[in-house]
């Protein structure tokens, strides 16, 4: 049976709308992060994840926590992706809000994942599934609206058009803004990857909750720039939000260098 062109239209726009809170940057995000943490993982680090993993890099490996979503044997861990805090928080709410609450969510999968990846006693199969979550999480929270309100799903509730296409402010950040660019996974990561060793330091030093803290106020300022339903956004808000979603890919690779350094070093 052939499918118009028209009703293609409309089951494309319909999916668009689904919301889908655990998606974060998309496939090429995911791996410019793993790319930009592959360079700067120590020897040992190399070594004990090729252990892990064999020849599946950091970067392909990035995107297996999404690429297993449709699984039901996995859905429990749809929640370990985000963290949702409600707006107008001051820096010590946030971080006084992660760190006391027990809740499942990205903030207290990250820090149980690096407890279990220390445990020598884990199966590797066990650690080939803890590594690509840590991987994979620790690329999400460093998405804003990951970070984002609990009401509208971080983003995925609130109805955009990206120039005349529909989509939601959540798939904006998670693909289109990087898509936007025009560049493969390597490309993306050797256009941004250029740090000092002192600036990889101070990164890799911040306590984790200040990550969180840092897309938390990225989320705000990018829902305070959505005025209302279906805004049009495209090469302005490109210009505006390039610069910030380039850096918070470069935090993301940089970071997670860290704690598989930490881990594995």
């Amino acid at each position: 049976m052939r499918i118009s062109p028209v009703y293609k239209a409309i089951i494309m726009s319909i999916c668009l709308y689904i919301p889908l809170q655990s998606a974060a940057w998309g496939v090429l995000g995911h791996r410019i992060v793993g790319q930009i943490a592959d360079s700067y993982l120590s020897k040992g680090a190399k070594k004990a994840i090729a252990g892990i993993l064999g020849n599946e890099s950091v970067a392909m490996s990035s995107n297996w926590p999404d690429f297993i979503k449709s699984d039901p044997a996995y859905k429990y861990l749809s929640n370990w992706h985000y963290a949702n805090i409600k707006g107008g928080l001051t820096q010590e709410q946030v971080i006084n809000l992660l760190e006391k609450d027990t809740a499942t969510n990205a903030y207290t999968k990250i820090n149980w994942l690096k407890s279990e990846l220390k445990r020598k006693e884990i199966s590797v199969t066990d650690k080939q599934m803890y590594l690509r979550l840590l991987i994979h999480i620790v690329g999400d929270i460093h998405q804003p609206l990951h970070v984002g309100r609990l009401d509208d799903l971080g983003g995925n509730k609130i109805k955009v058009l990206w120039l005349n296409d529909p989509y939601n402010l959540h798939q904006i950040w998670d693909e289109v803004l990087i898509d936007f660019q025009q560049l493969s996974y390597t490309e993306f990561a050797t256009a941004i990857n250029y740090t000092t060793k002192q600036q990889r330091n101070t990164l890799q030093q911040q306590p984790m909750s200040f990550w969180f803290w840092e897309s938390y106020q990225i989320a705000e300022q990018v829902y305070g720039d959505v005025k209302g339903t279906e805004e049009k956004l495209g090469y302005q808000y490109n210009f505006k939000y390039k610069a910030i979603l380039e850096a918070q890919l470069l935090k993301g690779g940089v970071r997670l260098a860290g704690i598989l350094n930490e881990i594995f070093g």
